[in-house]
């Protein structure tokens, strides 16, 4: 789903709406969500090449994430922080 949020730099990179209806940027035809890469190289300190591996990706594609990343940091930190809150709240 290409919206007019998407990024020209990272064509890579699409934007999908999932069940709480907030745009979320993903790889187009995975269904991986930027967020879950980054969790993996920053707070699992994973490689590109072992992320690439686990999710079954082009390391080209982990490192377009990672690079969209790095532009988008503050959206995507709310997403993963989002996400954490979340998960935090189904625990209660």
């Amino acid at each position: 789903m290409n919206t007019s949020m998407d990024d020209l730099n990272f064509p890579g990179i699409t934007y999908r709406r999932g069940a709480s209806d907030i745009p979320t940027p993903v790889l187009p035809g995975t269904g991986i969500r930027v967020q879950t890469i980054v969790i993996a190289n920053k707070q699992w300190n994973d490689s590109p090449d072992k992320i690439a591996s686990q999710y079954k990706l082009a390391v080209s594609q982990v490192k377009e994430a990672l690079a969209f990343y790095q532009a988008h940091q503050a959206e995507v930190d709310l997403l993963i922080q989002a996400d954490t809150n979340l998960e935090n709240n189904r625990k209660l």
